[in-house]
This record gives structure tokens, C-alpha cells and sequence, in this order.
């Protein structure tokens, strides 16, 4: 039994210090917890937590929210609540806040299915389609001679250390900025390459490299294909979700235009 008041007592210590620990300042009583000084830091469209913060601009930020809260309880003093654009202004923040809120009630009471989702995708397959893509790597020199000196090197490598001959050859021979990569240029679609490259790309299989300079606005080109992807339609699960968001914001606007047209046709409405 004393051990667990003991390990209870522990606790509510540990929970308080860490209560504590998010309490930043208190001014006239007031507290002003990491939290609020977070909200602040949102609000004018920082992206840094407040923990990460350098120790000099957390003063700083800490300062001006002390500053805030002086100022805005100065205000409250003040009687400016009685003031009418204060009144008028207040009004206004009502129904934004209302309509806001009641907006995304709305949004959070539309449901779509599975079925609904799967329905969408069977009819709108050919837009969850993947193109074709390879994985390649390349040599960029100036002149057709020396992709020509390149290309006879790589005829002499085995299968089997063919690609690290190439990235070799890559690191020491080529102009292009992915020379330190071996070459690497990673995954592409046809599209995302100037139309000379890609048609080469393309037409190799995996572990092929082009055997004759491929000439482009950059230089000349030797090309050696690592992996092909063929096209494929993306699966159902993978864009589930992204399916069910779509069909509810969807569901979402009718729903709220439905509303709106209602309203209209019982309401008296006399435009000027």
C-alpha cells in the first residue's frame, strides 16, 4: 500500500511539473501558457514550434505576448465593449463564427461509402493511371567522340559490373550535375524528358545502355536503363481515402446549395 501512495504521489508531482513547465509567465495573475504563445506564433504564419525557437527569439516572442495581454486587458478596462464599432464589429465576428461553425458541422455529417468510392473509381479509372516510367542513369559530355570513347568502354564490361563500370565512368566523365550520383537520375516518365532522350530511354530494356550517342540541346548522351515500370492503374486502397474526401466535398456543396435555394424561395428578397 505505501508503495503505491508513493508511486500516486510520483505521479501527480511528475503531472504538476509538467503543468508547470508549460506555464511561461504570469502577469497579474494571469498565465500564459506555451499553448496561447503557439496560437500566436499560428496565427501570424509561423511554422516553427515555439520549443525550436532560438532562446534570444523566444524572449522576444514572449515579450510581445506579456505586451499583448497588458494592452488588451488596458482595453477591457477601458469600458470599450460599450463602444458601438466595437458592438458593430463584435456582431459581425458573431455570424462569420457562426456560419463558419455551423459549415463545418454540415461538413462532418456527409458520409460516403466504400461503394460510393469504389463506384467513382470504376468510372473514372483512366484517371488513377500510372504512365510508363524507367529508371536511368546517363553520361553528358560536349563532343560525339568522346560518347563514342564512353560507349566502346562500356561494350568491354562484363553483364555483371556493367553498371558500376558505368557509374565510374559517370563520376569521372560526365558534365551533368548527376555525375556525383553515378549518373542517377532517378525515376521519368516519358514526358518529363526532352523527346530525343526519352525516345532512346524508352526503347532500351533493363541493364541496356545505348550504343550510339543520343545528341540533345544539352550535348551527347550515354544512356543506361536500370529498371522499367510499365503503366498500370493505381489500386483502389491507394486512393480511397482521396476519393472519399473528393465525393464529400462534393455531397457537401449540393447539400449547401440545397439548403441556400430553400431559404431563397421562403425568404422576401427585394433587390435594389
Amino acid at each position: 500500500m505505501k508503495k503505491l501512495i508513493l508511486s500516486a504521489l510520483g505521479a501527480t508531482v511528475l503531472t504538476l511539473s509538467l503543468s508547470a513547465a508549460d506555464i511561461l509567465a504570469t502577469v497579474n495573475g494571469k498565465q500564459i501558457t506555451k499553448e496561447k504563445v503557439q496560437e500566436i506564433l499560428g496565427s501570424m504564419g509561423a511554422q516553427t514550434p515555439y520549443d525550436a525557437l532560438p532562446d534570444e527569439v523566444k524572449k522576444r516572442v514572449l515579450d510581445q505576448v506579456i505586451e499583448q495581454q497588458l494592452l488588451e486587458d488596458k482595453a477591457i478596462k477601458s469600458g470599450i465593449q460599450k463602444d458601438p464599432e466595437y458592438l458593430n464589429a463584435l456582431e459581425k465576428l458573431k455570424r462569420k463564427l457562426a456560419l463558419d461553425v455551423w459549415m463545418k458541422k454540415q461538413l462532418e455529417s456527409v458520409k460516403v461509402t466504400d461503394e460510393e468510392a469504389k463506384k467513382a473509381y470504376e468510372e473514372h479509372k483512366n484517371a488513377f493511371k500510372r504512365p510508363e516510367t524507367v529508371h536511368a542513369r546517363h553520361i553528358l559530355v560536349k563532343t560525339q567522340a568522346e560518347a563514342k570513347q564512353i560507349i566502346n568502354i562500356l561494350k568491354k564490361a562484363t553483364k555483371k559490373n556493367l553498371k558500376t563500370k558505368f557509374e565510374e565512368l559517370a563520376k569521372s566523365k560526365s558534365t551533368g550535375p548527376s555525375a556525383s550520383r553515378g549518373g542517377d537520375l532517378g525515376t521519368f516518365s516519358r514526358e518529363q524528358m526532352v523527346k530525343p532522350f526519352s525516345d532512346a530511354a524508352f526503347s532500351l530494356e533493363e541493364g541496356e545502355f545505348t550504343h550510339e550517342p543520343v545528341k540533345t540541346q544539352f550535348g551527347y548522351h550515354v544512356i543506361y536503363v536500370e529498371k522499367k515500370n510499365p503503366a498500370q492503374t493505381i489500386p483502389f486502397e491507394e486512393v480511397k481515402d482521396r476519393i472519399k474526401d473528393n465525393l464529400r466535398m462534393e455531397k457537401f456543396k449540393e447539400k449547401v446549395q440545397a439548403i441556400a435555394k430553400k431559404l431563397r424561395n421562403k425568404a422576401e428578397i427585394k433587390i435594389n
